[in-house]
Order: C-alpha cells, then structure tokens, then sequence
C-alpha cells in the first residue's frame, strides 16, 4: 500500500506546481498555455527531486540492516562453532569412559573365568578325595591346579609355566642399592677375585668387542599378571663369557668416562628388541634405563638425542628410565636435555626410590609417566610417618596426574595382596619372573643374525635351556624343584 506521507507529498508538489502557473499567468501575464507547461516542468522537477531523495535514504537504512545482519550472522557462527566443540569434547570423554568400561569388564569377566576354572578343579579334586576317603582307599596325587601366570604378549617370549627354578642366586648385600641404571632387584653374581684395573681392562674389551648382553625382565599387570612392559637389564661379558653384574663395573665406567659408550649400546639393543617385540603386539613397552653423567654429557647425549630422533615412531613404546637421585639434582644442561627429550615424545621412569617424598606435578611437568617403588618400602609402616601422603593413597595420588606406580622387587604372594589394597597397577620381581638373557640366536640377531634364527627372547619361565652365558657361574648341583603361586596354594590344599 503506498503510506499516506507518500499521498501528501505528491499533493503538495501538484499544488506548488499548479501555484507557479497561476502566478506567472496573473502576474508576469504569460500565455495560459506557456504557464502550464512551466507548471508541468516544475512538478516534474519535483517528482525526480523527490525520487531521488528516497532512493538515497531507502539505501542507506538498508545498509545499515545489512551490517547488523551480518554482525548477527558472525556471533551466530562462533556460538556455533563452541558448540561444536563443546561437543566433541564431550564425545571424546564418553568414548575414553566407554574404553576404560570396556577394559575393564574384560578385566573382570577374564578373572572370573580363571577364578571359575579354579573352583571347578578344585571342587573335583574335593569330590575324589572325599570318595577315596569313603572307600577307605589310598588318594592318588590331586589334579594340577593351573596357575594364574601372565601370559606372553607375542611368541617371542616362551609361556610360563612350571619348570625347575634356575640355579640359586645369592641374597642382595645389605649396603644401599649400587648407583647403576640398569641394574634389577636381586643382579646375578659377577665374577669375583678383580682388582680395578682388571675390571677396567675387561670392561673396555666388552665394550670395544661389543659382549654387552641384554636381559629382559617383564613388568605385569595386577592382579592379572599379564605382561606389559620389559625393563632392559645390562650386563657384560669377560674373555671367559663369564657374567660381569652391572653394581660390579657401573662405578668404574662412570670414573673412566665409559658409561656413555654403554648407554649408546644398551639403547641400540632396546631399540631393536622393542622393534620385535611390536611385530605382533603394538601394546608393549620397553624401559632403558639412561645414566645421570649421559644424561649431563653434551656430547654423548647429542648422539643419543640424534639416534632417539630417527627413531621417534617409537616414542610412545621406549621409556627411559632414570633415577631418583638424578632427578633431584638435575643442572641446568640435564634440565634442558630432559626437555628435549619430551618435545620428541618420550615418556620417563623414576627408579631407585629410597623415600616417598615425591612431586607429583613436578614430575607429570617434566615428561614423568612411572615411578618404581620397591615393595618394601610401599609396604613399610614407617613411610607413613616420614613420608607427606600415606603409601596407600600414593597411586591414586600419582593417577591424578597421569603417572602409573610400578611396586619392583616383589618376591612373596602376601606382598601382592597387600599391594592389591594399594591399588597398584604393575608389578616386577622374582616372584613374577626374574630377569632373562636374549637367547643366543636372538643375541646374534642383533648383530646380523638370519631371519629363521631369530627367536628373540628367551621366555622368563620357558622350557628352553638357558644360553652359556647365564649358566657359567652357575653351580653344577640339579636345581631345586620350586614351586610357587596358586601351585602352591593347590599343594597347601
């Protein structure tokens, strides 16, 4: 409908018009006809006058809408776009909820069905005894009750199972843990009868004929037990293949300026065993462990960081390990060389824990994902006084922040279930398995061995016998039959 002022407008410029004719007729006495068609000019004047107006103030309130329209369509897409991430975030959560669920239903269903098993055999074994007792007749020896053993990720490590025990190992010194990376709970026996200077002089032949060994000790999961991790354990090899343990040369090697030289090698070998071991199971971990003075070594540490960079894919699978100390007095040149480190990827282990005065922030900050307390001292009823935090809060204290506690040295069932009430994740120990060389074949792999004669890695308790190497300080006396876990608990019954 055409608005009213629009009516009154055109009215008034007829009436202008029309007023001008009749003024130039009667006053100046111009022409009836000469005055119209002035009258006519002047009106037509003011149409387009008036047109043009309106079209100018029409286009300006119309730009004007159009940056409000498009101010109000850009707040529409960033609402928009927060939404989309609120979502996505929330989805992330429910799917990483749905795994951790999933996880552990599996955990439990798999317990069960092992706990059912259990029952089951041991409900049959009852049953014959209690007829062969009410037939008066002599029981014959029980059913084996299977073990709640972890079981090996991938065929390159052998299955557990029962076997005899290796030869007797001699009990740990009392003296404080040596100042080694590599060195796991209870180290197999060196050779005796060395001075300094033929220990150096068999070290530097180790290194330069290139007899350093690897042996692997898993690390489980609790109460599983099934293998996740392995912890590199060094050792070196005299002239005579005898077994040199790493508290016998580690003090030496960093005095002589050796110990880089080893570290390079030792996390040579890391590297290729783990790139094994991921052939068939992508979830497997492997822990060097890296030595304060490398570490603090521009030079050594420079290749270590060069040969880490070209093998950054494994990252996420190789952690290095260090220790308490070495975290407690890092320099500035340690400090900036651990942050290189984390830039690539690589996570961190704490070892060698003497007290339970830990940061956990701190630690999460500078790239820490495990810290491995021996079970003695979790277990100590003393930490609880001089230590901040209780140690049966530490795990769920150090999963705030994203780091897994690992409880070493574990050597009895009863210090696993009092570890249970922990709430600890990982285990390591003899009880578990105790640390075991690659076989020899795999041994030479390393160093070029054919593919049909690489079968990497000796299991922790396999059938297969062990490598001269492990067995030539060993006793010629027949081992003692050894039977632990729920075996025992069977032979108990």
């Amino acid at each position: 409908m055409i608005r009213i002022s629009t009516i009154f407008i055109a009215i008034c410029m007829v009436l202008v018009a029309a007023s001008l004719g009749l003024v130039l007729y009667a006053v100046a006495g111009i022409s009836g006809t000469e005055s119209a068609i002035v009258a006519l000019t002047a009106l037509t004047f003011l149409i387009l006058y008036n047109a043009v107006s309106m079209r100018l103030r029409d286009r300006s309130d119309v730009g004007g809408q159009i940056a409000d329209l498009s101010r109000g369509t850009a707040d529409l897409a960033r609402q928009v776009a927060e939404f989309g991430r609120r979502l996505a975030a929330i989805e992330g959560r429910i799917a990483s909820s749905n795994s951790t669920n999933s996880d552990r239903i599996q955990s439990v269903v798999g317990e069960i069905n092992e706990l059912g098993g259990l029952v089951r055999q041991l409900a049959t074994t009852v049953s014959t005894h209690e007829d062969l007792l009410a037939g008066n007749a002599p029981a014959p020896a029980p059913a084996p009750i299977a073990r709640l053993e972890p079981e090996a990720p991938i065929d390159l490590i052998t299955p557990f199972e029962e076997r005899p025990a290796p030869p007797p190992l001699p009990a740990p010194p009392s003296r404080p843990a040596p100042a080694i990376q590599t060195q796991a709970a209870n180290p197999v026996p060196a050779v005796n009868g060395r001075n300094q200077t033929q220990l150096l002089a068999a070290l530097r032949n180790a290194i330069d004929e290139n007899r350093i060994d690897i042996f692997l000790q898993p690390m489980v999961t609790l109460p599983q037990r099934k293998v996740r991790f392995y912890e590199a354990v060094t050792r070196l090899r005299d002239e005579r293949d005898q077994l040199i343990a790493a508290e016998e040369f580690i003090s030496i090697a960093e005095a002589s300026g050796l110990i880089g030289r080893i570290d390079n090698m030792v996390m040579l070998r890391c590297v290729q065993v783990l790139r094994r071991l991921m052939v068939r199971n992508k979830d497997v971990g492997v822990f060097c462990n890296v030595a304060a003075s490398t570490l603090g070594n521009s030079t050594t540490f420079a290749q270590c960081l060069d040969f880490l960079e070209a093998n950054r894919a494994l990252a996420p699978s190789l952690v290095l390990e260090f220790k308490q100390s070495t975290f407690r007095n890092l320099g500035p040149a340690e400090t900036e060389n651990l942050a290189a480190l984390a830039q690539r990827g690589f996570r961190f282990s704490i070892d060698h824990v003497t007290d339970l005065r830990i940061e956990p922030r701190e630690l999460a900050d500078r790239g820490v994902r495990f810290i491995k307390v021996p079970a003695t001292l979790l277990l100590d009823p003393r930490q609880a006084s001089a230590s901040d935090i209780h140690p049966s809060d530490l795990s769920d204290l150090l999963g705030r922040f994203g780091i897994d506690l690992i409880a070493e040295r574990i050597e009895g069932e009863r210090a696993v279930v009092d570890l249970l009430d922990y709430d600890v994740r990982f285990g390591q120990g003899f009880l578990f398995a105790p640390p075991r060389p690659l076989r020899p074949e795999g041994a030479s792999a390393t160093g070029g061995a054919s593919p049909n004669q690489a079968q990497d890695i000796q299991g922790s308790n396999g059938s297969a016998p062990p490598s001269q190497g492990a067995t030539s300080g060993a006793t010629s006396a027949p081992p003692a039959q050894r039977i632990t876990g729920n075996a025992a608990l069977a032979r108990r019954i």
